[in-house]
């Protein structure tokens, strides 16, 4: 091709020195005439560079006077475009004023004005033409919705990826040309056909924040990140004793259902609506007078009504039917159910009563009659229940004399009184928690929570800061975040921490699967790994504590402690959670499900995974606690 060229250029230059040039005044001049030998871009050329300096190249040198805007145009279409005209050797250039335009057909024309040094001019016009090359075109919609990368110039057939990136609170949604939609996928490939003007497309992200009023009322779920227009539930539980009566926002009601849908199309903060179950209490009395404090109409669950029956005179009260039984008075009710209670009074012979109360013992009256004469001798024997010991006699009757000898002068309403026996502790002493104590949660670094979970004690966090999750996660206590208190929490929980780490009087080794075992108080010690793993019988540690209420134990180990899904322990013997202490060389892991007791003191993080139960405390030194919808409670 570049020699085909070359031969035409040889035939023109040729032929043009054989017919002769035209000069100034018209006149044929035998010689070589002035040709333009070459362009740049060249005659039909594709993908031009936007920024193109354009030039032609003449076979000899020209007169750069005739080298200007009159005989060097470039035009898009019949306009001719504005630039800088220049011309040094052999070679014009022209310089567009601005960039040239993405995929436009331009024309070049080099006219007969131009002449060489002797004022030779060329024979015709020249002209040429070429195409620039496509351009990609990008913009967000909103601006503030996300960025967008990929733009710019591409030649004809190359392949082009754009990408989308959303901005925080938005999403992308989608690419549009010209209001079409052409991909949903935020990275978009395409073969470069021509200019493209393409609109990432995003759309607001909306929040929904459920809560609980009041918190212990019931349970919410719902809250999260949501694109505009999404159709969002939020559902609410109430716990025992609630009943649920509405979602609001703002205060107005928003519906009564349970589960409340909606489309999303503004960012909105629910509450869910408790109040206590209530419930009535009727009491009847005939032949005397019940006092009911407080006196109401309906009670809430779980409100302590106490009953005092008055027997008028003539008559003694002698016990409870219906709803209550026995003959205690007064009479402590649980508000549980709607209730019906009677308080039965029966004559008296003529004489003087002697009512006698005990409570956590017995007592025997001899003779036990409903009256007695006047000067009679009624002997009255206390036997205390088990774990109690007597200790003295009050309302007519004074002293710890045992048996007492009672004169009978008047109605009289003796009360024996019994005291419980101090047990002292089986197993090792406890570790004192110090003013780590009041915590359900103790963290060096974060503290994670996902899903609803629910953190009964206060929560301390030091020296880091990250708490995270809360809500949904509820929790009833106070948050000591970074505070003094919780620094002071912290030194507390080191000094308990190296105590059960140093105990090691009447130590018993600790097997690495607890599972299927009954263990009684005491300190037990494993320099590895412990837990619970197995199913059924196998997956439960039973820790009996034969009776004695202060029984200790601490469960040292070297490692870690972790316990396999729906694994449990159970508590026998009136064991006590607050008397259990796991002392963890590194960190403890509790399974999916599961159940445990006691305080948890770890030397790195303390896991709990999704739906298990810690009825004690988690107290890390380093790291973290992480929760997912797991349930903690202080003891």
């Amino acid at each position: 091709m570049k020699n085909l060229n070359l031969f035409a250029i040889l035939a023109i230059v040729l032929g043009a020195s054989i017919s002769g040039c035209k000069t100034d005044n018209y006149e044929a001049i035998v010689g070589v005439c002035p040709l333009v030998v070459s362009t740049i871009p060249i005659d039909k050329a594709i993908d031009v560079p936007l920024n193109q300096i354009i030039s032609a190249t003449f076979n000899e040198k020209m007169d750069p006077a005739t080298i200007n805007k009159a005989s060097f145009i470039i035009q898009q279409g019949t306009t001719a475009i504005t630039g800088t005209v220049a011309y040094s050797g052999l070679t014009a250039t022209f310089t567009p004023s601005s960039p040239l335009l993405p995929n436009v057909l331009y024309s070049g024309t080099i006219k007969t004005l131009a002449k060489d040094l002797i004022g030779q001019s060329l024979q015709e016009d020249y002209k040429w033409s070429f195409t620039t090359i496509a351009q990609v075109t990008l913009s967000s919609n909103p601006t503030a919705g996300g960025t967008t990368s990929g733009a710019g110039t591409f030649a004809k057939g190359s392949s082009v990826t754009v990408n989308a990136t959303s901005n925080a609170g938005y999403s992308f949604i989608n690419w549009t040309e010209n209001g079409a939609i052409v991909s949903t996928n935020s990275s978009y490939q395409f073969t470069m056909a021509g200019n493209k003007t393409l609109v990432a497309n995003f759309t607001l992200q909306l929040t929904v924040n459920v809560s609980s009023n009041p918190i212990l009322g019931g349970t919410t779920i719902g809250s999260g990140a949501y694109n505009a227009g999404t159709s969002v539930t939020v559902t609410a539980t109430p716990n025992a004793g609630f009943n649920f009566v509405n979602w609001t926002e703002s205060g107005t009601i928003a519906s009564t259902n349970l589960s409340y849908t909606f489309s999303l199309n503004a960012s909105k903060t629910l509450v869910a609506n408790f109040k206590l179950k209530t419930y009535t209490l009727n009491v009847t009395a005939v032949n005397g007078t019940v006092l009911k404090v407080p006196g109401k109409t309906v009670y809430n669950s779980g409100e302590i009504v106490a009953l005092t029956a008055t027997p008028a005179t003539g008559y003694t009260f002698t016990g409870w039917t219906g709803d209550a039984t026995g003959s205690l008075n007064p009479l402590s009710v649980t508000m549980n159910a709607n209730k019906a209670i009677t308080a039965n009074f029966t004559a008296i012979a003529s004489g003087f009563t002697l009512n006698v109360t005990a409570n956590n013992g017995t007592v025997v009256k001899n003779p036990d009659m409903v009256s007695y004469t006047s000067g009679a001798t009624v002997l009255l024997t206390a036997t205390p229940n088990s774990g109690y010991t007597f200790a003295s006699w009050s309302g007519d009757a004074t002293g710890s004399v045992n048996p007492l000898t009672v004169i009978m002068n008047t109605d009289k309403n003796i009360t024996a009184n019994f005291k419980a026996d101090v047990i002292p502790p089986a197993g090792p002493l406890a570790i004192d928690l110090g003013c780590a104590a009041p915590f359900a949660i103790l963290a060096g670094s974060t503290i994670t929570s996902t899903g609803p979970s629910i953190i009964t004690g206060n929560v301390g966090l030091s020296p880091g800061s990250a708490l995270i999750g809360f809500p949904p996660g509820i929790i009833n206590g106070t948050q000591e975040i970074t505070t003094p208190i919780a620094a002071a929490a912290k030194l507390c929980l080191t000094t308990a921490y190296i105590d059960g780490q140093g105990r090691s009087l009447n130590s018993i080794s600790l097997p690495g699967q607890l599972g299927g075992l009954t263990l009684a108080p005491g300190l037990y010690t494993n320099s590895s790994t412990s837990g619970i793993s197995g199913t059924g019988a196998n997956g439960i540690l039973t820790l009996d504590a034969g009776g004695n209420s202060n029984a200790v134990w601490i469960f040292q180990m070297g490692s870690t402690l972790t316990t396999d899904p729906a694994t449990s322990i159970v508590l026998a013997g009136g064991a006590q959670a607050a008397n259990i202490f796991w002392i963890v060389g590194t960190s403890a892991t509790l399974g999916t499900t599961s159940v445990f007791y006691g305080n948890i003191l770890a030397d790195q993080s303390i896991t709990l995974k999704t739906g298990s139960v810690l009825n004690g405390r988690a107290l890390t030194r380093i790291a973290a606690v992480t929760l997912d919808a797991s349930k903690i409670t202080k003891p």
